[in-house]
């Protein structure tokens, strides 16, 4: 399933003004591109982190990249709430540091 949602993830324009509005965790809607800001909670795999704001937490899935950042860095992400079953996750498209550095990320299988 993640291979397809990459996919399809690959293919979506993200407009500059989605970059400038926040979405709560809680309000991430499943079939939707957000940007979240919040802190990292834990690293639960080398491609994979859990965000958390005041109002919530969400798994973050930057594969097949590595995760740049550290527990406890205040961050953005912009990326697409998955849309399948089970638990909201995230396929972040950029992560966005608090000096200010973007990191893009690819999402292709070879």
């Amino acid at each position: 399933m993640k291979a397809f949602t990459i996919a399809i993830l690959a293919l979506l324009p993200l407009s500059p003004l989605m970059a400038n509005q926040i979405t709560p965790i809680s309000e991430a809607e499943k079939g939707s591109i957000v940007t979240l800001s919040g802190t990292i909670e834990r690293i639960s795999d080398t491609d994979e982190f859990r965000l958390s704001d005041d109002t919530g937490s969400i798994n973050i899935y930057v594969g097949p990249n590595w995760v740049p950042a550290q527990i406890g860095e205040a961050i953005q992400v912009m990326g697409f709430v998955d849309d399948g079953f089970g638990p909201r996750e995230v396929y972040a498209r950029q992560l966005t540091r608090a000096d200010g550095s973007v990191v893009e990320f690819e999402h292709r299988y070879d």
